[in-house]
């Protein structure tokens, strides 16, 4: 087979299937079969002359000259999209699809809107919006940004800080007239938590008070959930106390269906940054969309930009 065969569509699967480790995966993605997958990887492994990837049972991985080859065509693929970009002009920035993982709660109650109110903007971009509050592997996963609440240590990808997400310590009206109010941050253990069973040291709370004092207390509950939009609900139907991101209960506190708890004394707020994959972040429309959330971001409830 000719070297000529090394056609961007039999690259493009090379490379997700290198990043999945996963010919079905890939198929899924690209909404093929899976025969036609192996049959592009077959193709390009002839037309480039050695085998690029090793295939067991259980997963895909690359070889050495695979390896070698997947550096080089991501970056070939990057430059074939910005040229592409550049000899549309303006709407070639504004065209494509781009793909964002959003911390699930902050996903479905506010950022989607901000998503909405883009694609009025630039009609010709397409969205494929994923909500988790895992820690996933972007490039694997084929995401090109990510927001993510919380310390972040991944030095591989690009990463800008958003700002800080403020915290209230909530509960419902019927639950603080059922069980009474805490006065001080020590009342605090005699109460029902609602706590996040996905974040560790949950069962200790910590609160600034007045002055920067620091409070550190036990904090505990029947009712644990890995869910943002879980622990909402249970604090409408007064199932206990609990601290929440402003975003997640600013309707409900301007409704009066929940209060807040111990004012004066708050959680410590949470970064809340951007992740972008460097690989793609030349490519215009993805530019389009950082600037676009960066510059949106402060209009959600109680995000404040650093």
């Amino acid at each position: 087979m000719d070297r000529s065969d090394a056609t961007l569509e039999r690259m493009r699967t090379f490379v997700r299937v290198a990043e999945r480790g996963s010919l079905s995966a890939v198929a899924r993605e690209l909404g093929v079969g899976q025969s036609t997958v192996t049959r592009h990887l077959r193709e390009l492994e002839e037309a480039v002359g050695v085998p690029l990837l090793s295939r067991t049972t259980r997963r895909v991985t690359m070889t050495d000259e695979g390896s070698r080859y997947y550096a080089d065509s991501v970056q070939i693929l990057r430059l074939v999209e910005q040229a592409g970009d550049e000899a549309r002009g303006t709407r070639g920035a504004s065209a494509g699809t781009i793909r964002i993982s959003c911390t699930a709660a902050l996903g479905v109650l506010h950022v989607s809107r901000l998503i909405f109110a883009f694609q009025d903007r630039y009609p010709y971009i397409g969205i494929d919006l994923s909500l988790t509050d895992e820690r996933i592997n972007l490039v694997r996963e084929g995401v090109d940004i990510a927001l993510r609440l919380g310390p972040l240590t991944d030095s591989s990808m690009k990463l800008r800080a958003l700002g800080q997400s403020r915290r209230l310590l909530v509960a419902a009206p019927a639950y603080l007239a059922a069980r009474g109010r805490p006065a001080v941050p020590q009342d605090l253990p005699g109460h029902e938590g609602i706590r996040m069973s996905n974040i560790a040291g949950s069962d200790t709370l910590t609160l600034q008070g007045p002055g920067d004092e620091t409070f550190a207390v036990p904090f505990g509950g029947r009712f644990l959930v890995d869910h943002g939009l879980a622990a909402r609900e249970a604090l409408v139907a007064a199932r206990g106390i609990a601290p929440a991101h402003h975003w997640l209960v600013d309707d409900l506190l301007a409704a009066d269906r929940l209060e807040v708890v111990l004012p004066g004394y708050f959680p410590p707020p949470v970064p809340l940054s951007m992740l972008i994959v460097p690989e793609r972040a030349g490519i215009a429309r993805v530019r389009l969309l950082v600037d676009f959330l960066a510059e949106q971001i402060s209009g959600i409830p109680g995000i404040e930009k650093r």
